[in-house]
C-alpha cells in the first residue's frame, strides 16, 4: 500500500513544540495550502488548512526554524486519528505526519519580507526523520559579461589544461 503526501504552503501559526512523558519532541502546526483551481463559478481559489505533526529531530527543526507565515514543504503520510472530546463524543481528525520538512522559500526572500512562491521549494535546506540535513550547493557569482540586446556574450575561456585535437578521428580516446 502507498500512503505518501507532499504539501506546500504557509504556516498559519508558530509551531507548537511539546514533549511526551518520555521526552520525545513533537511539533504541531497547520499549513494553509491554496488549491490549484478556482471555485465552480471561476472565482477565487480556495485554501485548505492542513494539520501536521512532526516528531523527534524533525519536530525540533520545524519549531526552531519556522514561524507563522513561513513557506514550508512537508513530505509524509496521511493519518486518521480517533479521539474523544471533553463531552465524551468520539471524533476523528486527519493530519499529515511529517517525514521530511523543507524550506519553501529562499533565505534571501524570507529575510527581505519578499515571500514569493518562486522560492527554493525542493532544493534548499531540509531536515528529515533520518537525521540528515542537506544544504544546496553555493555556486558563487558568475563573471560579469556585457549584455547586448538580451544575449549574454560568453566569457573568455580561461587558460586551459585541454589540448586541441586535430580533425583526425584516430586521436580520439574512444
Amino acid at each position: 500500500m502507498l500512503n505518501h503526501i507532499v504539501i506546500m504552503g504557509r504556516l498559519t501559526r508558530d509551531p507548537e513544540l511539546r514533549r511526551t512523558g518520555s521526552g520525545i519532541a513533537v511539533a504541531s502546526f497547520s499549513v494553509a495550502v491554496d488549491r490549484d483551481f478556482g471555485g465552480r463559478d471561476g472565482g477565487e481559489r480556495e485554501t485548505d488548512f492542513i494539520d501536521c505533526v512532526a516528531w523527534r529531530q524533525t519536530g525540533e527543526f520545524v519549531s526552531k526554524y519556522f514561524t507563522k507565515g513561513s513557506m514550508i514543504v512537508v513530505s509524509g503520510r496521511l493519518q486518521i486519528r480517533s479521539w474523544t472530546d471533553k463531552d465524551g463524543n468520539k471524533r476523528r481528525t486527519a493530519e499529515v505526519v511529517a517525514d521530511n520538512v523543507y524550506f519553501g522559500d529562499s533565505k534571501r526572500s524570507s529575510e527581505s519580507g519578499n515571500n514569493t512562491y518562486g522560492g527554493n521549494a525542493y532544493g534548499g535546506n531540509s531536515y528529515g526523520s533520518n537525521g540528515n540535513s542537506y544544504s544546496a550547493p553555493s555556486y558563487g557569482s558568475a563573471p560579469a559579461t556585457p549584455n547586448y540586446g538580451g544575449y549574454s556574450a560568453p566569457a573568455a575561456a580561461p587558460a586551459s589544461d585541454f589540448a586541441m585535437l586535430e580533425d583526425d578521428d584516430a586521436q580520439l580516446p574512444f
